[in-house]
This record gives structure tokens, C-alpha cells and sequence, in this order.
């Protein structure tokens, strides 16, 4: 009798999200009224408050469930998987859950351009993302050498990385291959940032040398030699 209860939640809170993203674009953002909302959605005022706090935070259902599964990801990881690709992971799953979206996803993004309420709370969400990844980065290195400075700049990657991807995806009207493109850009982070900064020592020096334009081959090849011989 009562598993029909969550599905039900479900579904008015998308009707209310729906409704509301297509009133806001239809009539704008101030001009829509939280019982126009509700109406649209074949519900009252009352229900829509007992669904979402106010008319801004309708068209980000997700948010705070996307965030517990980011945490969960973190806290089930195996201790033995590095932990920046956990990281990917975990953020990649957000992405996902932004594709499951479908059209809701795309017209999000068109309000968010229209609307600097709705760009500053996507600015915030997204904020969030980089604080639980950078947070979970510093647990697990963060007694290292330099590992506080390494979770900070990794978790900045990641985060960056999937609001690219995402962003130029949702910008193109939700064409592309997006799932391919953050692989992608997750796969250059694990090899750039993969080796944190305590262990850094572990891999054999660089040398770089400097030389001029048009230089003959024999002094490039003198000039070498002379920089790894220091």
C-alpha cells in the first residue's frame, strides 16, 4: 500500500519542476508566481511549499540527493583505488544524473543564462561539488607532503572538468558525445595530477633546457648533455 508513496513524490515534484521551467520561460522568472506554479502542476499552494522551499529551488529537484550519492560513492570506495579516481567517479555519476534529465537539463541552463537568481544558485550548487571532492581528496592525502595543496588543485580539475563537458553539452541543445568527451578529460587529470605530491619524489627528475631558435644540432645535443650531467 505505501511503495506507490515515493513514486508519487516523484512524480509532483517533477510536474512542479516542469511546470515552473516552462512558466519562467514562457513569462520570465519574477513574473511567475508560486500558484501559477502549482496550478500548471494540478496542485495547490500549499503542496508546492511541503515540495520545495520557494520558486527558485523548484527547478533544482536534485541537487541535495546528488550530493548524498556523491558521499556514498566516497565512503564505499575500496581504500586501495587512488583517490582521484574516486573522484572522477563520483562526479561522473553527476553527470549522469544530469543526462537522465533529458530536456529538463537543457532548458535549466537556458534559464540560468537568462536569470542571474537562477545563475548565481547554479554557481553555488556547482561550489558545492568542488567543497564535498576537495574535502574528501584532503582526507585521504592530506598528511602527505604538500597533499592539502594537491587536493585543492585536483579537486578544482575535477570539478571544472565535468562543468565544461556538461556546459558546452547543455549549450549545444543536449547534442554530443558528452559521456566520451569527460572520459576523456578525466583520463588527462588521472594522468597529469594522478601522482600527489608525496610521492612526487618517487619519479625521476626533469630537466628542461633551453635553446635558441635555428640552433645547430650538435650544440641542442652539447646542451643536453651538459643539463643532465648537473
Amino acid at each position: 500500500m505505501t511503495s506507490g508513496v515515493p513514486d508519487r513524490r516523484r512524480r509532483v515534484r517533477e510536474a512542479l519542476t516542469a511546470a515552473a521551467i516552462d512558466l519562467f520561460l514562457a513569462k520570465g522568472y519574477e513574473e511567475t508566481t508560486v500558484d501559477e506554479i502549482a496550478a500548471a502542476a494540478g496542485v495547490g499552494r500549499r503542496t508546492f511549499f511541503r515540495y520545495f522551499p520557494s520558486k527558485e529551488d523548484v527547478i533544482f529537484p536534485d541537487h541535495e540527493a546528488r550530493l548524498l550519492r556523491v558521499a556514498e560513492v566516497f565512503a564505499t570506495a575500496p581504500h586501495d583505488e587512488p583517490p582521484l579516481s574516486v573522484a572522477c567517479r563520483a562526479v561522473h555519476g553527476v553527470l549522469e544524473a544530469y543526462l537522465d534529465e533529458g530536456v529538463i537539463a537543457v532548458q535549466r541552463y537556458r534559464l540560468t543564462r537568462d536569470f542571474p537568481q537562477l545563475r548565481s544558485r547554479e554557481i553555488a550548487s556547482a561550489h558545492s561539488y568542488h567543497i564535498a571532492v576537495t574535502r574528501y581528496l584532503v582526507d585521504r592525502v592530506g598528511d602527505e607532503p604538500d597533499g592539502a595543496l594537491w587536493a585543492e588543485v585536483a579537486g578544482s580539475a575535477v570539478v571544472a572538468a565535468h562543468n565544461h563537458v556538461l556546459r558546452q553539452y547543455l549549450k549545444a541543445g543536449g547534442k554530443g558525445d558528452v559521456l566520451g568527451k569527460a572520459d576523456r578529460a578525466f583520463r588527462y587529470i588521472r594522468e597529469t595530477l594522478g601522482v600527489t605530491a608525496a610521492r612526487s619524489e618517487e619519479v625521476d627528475d626533469v630537466v628542461v633546457a633551453v635553446m635558441r631558435r635555428g640552433m645547430p644540432l650538435a650544440s641542442v645535443m652539447s646542451r643536453i648533455e651538459d643539463a643532465l650531467e648537473r
